[in-house]
């Protein structure tokens, strides 16, 4: 039976493997953060999806934002700062988290034809200044929340268009797969929200597969880490290489698959397997990968065969049937994601 305390986990961006290594390598105050962010992540339950919410869109292609501030508490969802419609705050985070959540919404709406993350218009729920110095960023089951970082390592996590879409793919991977979130399953999971993140940011910069850096975390680093952000979907286990951060862990293809029992059963660092089978078919059929593989991916995430404790391999071959079924067995799109899968030692 499926582990509901896993599968209704607060879904975090930044990978506790992470704020282990700078609570052993950091200075005091990075010891301090990290060991902080450890314990509320530890210890933080997720709030019910059912919980009350401000009323829903009533006209789809209209997003309903409600962006609050925790003033560095840890309390959800904090004071109102900024609602849908209003100007700019003056808050950098704030207006961030409005217009990222904004652009999220247009991908799913316009490229997906999906009305919010439950697809009836659920009011988008952000909080930033969440703690003090607070290193990650989740989704809740409820609401999208942000930290500010410890400034020294890690900028604000409202700082990266992907960083907010992922959180709020998060959401909507929870509506329609409920995958697990351990092992394989919770990779998958992981993967996805990266894939949707990744899309999210290329729709909104107008960019091709080529153009797209490919990058999950751009900007979170600040000038003092070596490294470009906390995932490359093109070159996993490349992102970053840091004293105190340690090396990028992700493998990029199943003959390095991590067996371990940390981070859930390695959900951030096995991801890089799947979000590499991404990457090399949108490159291989270039252009918009939102306009194929994009769609392949969402008609995967609906797919009810798509179980709770679903594999890489599960999965792999229900991208190929839904491309088959979208393109055709002689189309461009199906042998590119036959080889894509192939090529990080999966057989669909």
């Amino acid at each position: 039976m499926p582990n509901t305390s896993r599968s209704h986990a607060p879904r975090r961006f930044m990978p506790p493997y992470i704020l282990e290594r700078i609570a052993s390598k950091g200075s005091d105050r990075l010891r301090d953060c990290a060991q902080h962010t450890l314990v509320d992540d530890r210890h933080f339950r997720a709030r019910p999806g059912g919980a009350s919410l401000p009323p829903v869109s009533p006209q789809p292609g209209q997003s309903v934002r409600y962006i609050y501030s925790a003033e560095r508490q840890r309390r959800l969802p904090g004071v109102l700062v900024r609602s849908e419609g209003e100007g700019d705050s003056g808050d950098l985070a704030v207006d961030e988290a409005y217009r990222w959540l904004g652009a999220t919404y247009r991908f799913f709406w316009e490229v997906l034809e999906r009305h919010s993350i439950d697809d009836r218009g659920m009011a988008l729920l952000g909080t930033v200044h969440y703690g003090q110095d607070y290193e990650n960023a989740f989704w809740d089951g409820t609401q999208m929340v942000f930290g500010d970082g410890d400034g020294e390592l890690f900028n604000r996590f409202t700082i990266a268009l992907e960083i907010v879409a992922h959180e709020m793919a998060h959401g909507v991977i929870e509506r329609e797969a409920r995958l697990e979130y351990f092992s394989q399953a919770g990779a998958l999971n992981e993967s996805l929200a990266d894939v949707f993140g990744s899309l999210v940011k290329q729709y909104e910069r107008g960019e091709t597969a080529e153009q797209a850096d490919w990058l999950i975390g751009e900007g979170l680093f600040t000038d003092q880490v070596t490294g470009r952000a906390l995932r490359s979907m093109a070159e996993p286990g490349s992102a970053y290489d840091d004293p105190i951060l340690g090396r990028d862990p992700q493998p990029r293809h199943m003959d390095n698959y991590v067996l371990t029992e940390e981070d859930n059963g390695g959900v951030h660092i096995n991801s890089g397997i799947p979000n590499r089978a991404f990457y090399l078919a949108a490159m291989a059929l270039g252009g918009h990968a939102w306009e194929h593989l994009g769609r392949v991916w969402y008609d995967t995430l609906l797919d009810q065969r798509l179980g709770q404790q679903s594999d890489f391999a599960t999965f792999a071959g229900l991208t190929l049937d839904n491309t088959l079924r979208r393109f055709g067995a002689s189309s461009p799109e199906s042998h590119a994601v036959r080889d894509a899968w192939r090529d990080v030692g999966i057989q669909p």
